[in-house]
């Protein structure tokens, strides 16, 4: 690549190389008239856009800025009026949380208060019950005791009876079975 540049750049002609840039050659007269009329041209130009295009738009940008302005003050107040709502739909919940969580403490308190209440009657309706079933369980037992004495007694005499065939004596026979109850403690 660098050879064919270098190639092209031997191929110029010399005069072209040591004439420097035509458009700004003054001595040419074309060249002057050219830059005549390119002044003219702007200085036209200029005038027409000072006096009549930039006044347009300078108005344009001025309704812009206005508009925005306009904009940003009613997102400003858009903004404070949200945050105000927000500020107030917090403050409601925590007044419901709060009267919520009251209602909650208050049902729990009634039902334990119930539940205690329940509670001590059905102790007591139990506490009576478990004396008399105590008292009926002590009676049976006292007369199960009268009665084991009882027939101890007579299943010792009819044993004694059937094996040596004479009745046994009765107070003897009475102190045999009391000792053997009063060592197993049943008598």
């Amino acid at each position: 690549m660098r050879r064919w540049l270098f190639a092209a750049l031997l191929l110029l002609p010399a005069a072209a190389r040591a004439e420097g840039m035509p458009q700004l050659d003054f001595k040419n007269p074309l060249t002057i008239s050219q830059v005549v009329w390119g002044t003219i041209i702007f200085v036209v130009l200029y005038i027409l856009a000072s006096r009549f295009a930039l006044p347009q738009v300078g108005s344009m940008l001025e309704e812009r800025a206005r508009h925005i302005a306009r904009d940003l003050t009613g997102a400003q107040e858009a903004k404070s009026e949200a945050d105000q709502a927000a500020k107030e739909v917090a403050e409601a919940t925590a007044r419901a949380r709060a009267e919520s969580q009251a209602a909650i403490n208050a049902a729990l308190d009634e039902a334990k208060s119930e539940a205690t209440q329940l509670t001590g009657a059905l102790n007591e309706r139990l506490e009576t019950q478990l004396a008399e079933a105590e008292a009926r369980i002590n009676a049976a037992r006292a007369a199960a005791m009268g009665a084991l004495r009882q027939v101890a007694t007579e299943t010792a005499t009819t044993i004694v009876a059937r094996l040596t065939g004479a009745q046994p004596e009765p107070a003897r026979l009475n102190s045999a079975v009391g000792a053997i109850l009063g060592a197993r403690g049943l008598g």
